[in-house]
């Protein structure tokens, strides 16, 4: 029994370790952008968020979801109307967030992640990749 869920727990963290990962890519760019290239947040949130979701759906299709039957180019095309709805909550969230509180923008991006990552997921599991 210990055998067979060990693979399980792996196959488990794949989505986590990868979410956190690309999240991770995502913060390092709206970071650099906003010191280093001294960018406004929003945008650079939204070029952060761009980043790390493309490299999400490389990350997922081959590690997370591997095997589903979509075509790779439909199912990239999906992946984006997917990364739109969830940069549309990113954006509108992180922006509302900037401007009606006092929090960090890298604080405010991590919030807000919360809710577009899940509705990301869900979105992408449920309608790209046929596998929840």
């Amino acid at each position: 029994m210990r055998a067979m869920m060990k693979p399980m727990a792996i196959a488990r963290s794949r989505p986590t370790a990868v979410s956190s990962a690309v999240f991770l890519v995502g913060l390092a760019v709206l970071w650099g952008l906003v010191q280093w290239g001294s960018m406004q947040a929003v945008p650079a949130a939204a070029i952060g968020f761009l980043t790390s979701n493309s490299l999400h759906y490389a990350l997922g299709r081959s590690w997370i979801f591997r095997g589903t039957d979509r075509a790779i180019g439909s199912g990239y095309l999906i992946f984006l109307v997917n990364a739109g709805v969830g940069m549309a909550i990113t954006i509108l969230l992180f922006a509302a967030l900037l401007k009606w509180t006092a929090i960090h923008y890298l604080v405010a991006r991590v919030i807000v992640s919360v809710f577009a990552g899940l509705a990301m997921f869900v979105l992408n599991a449920v309608l790209n990749f046929r596998q929840v």
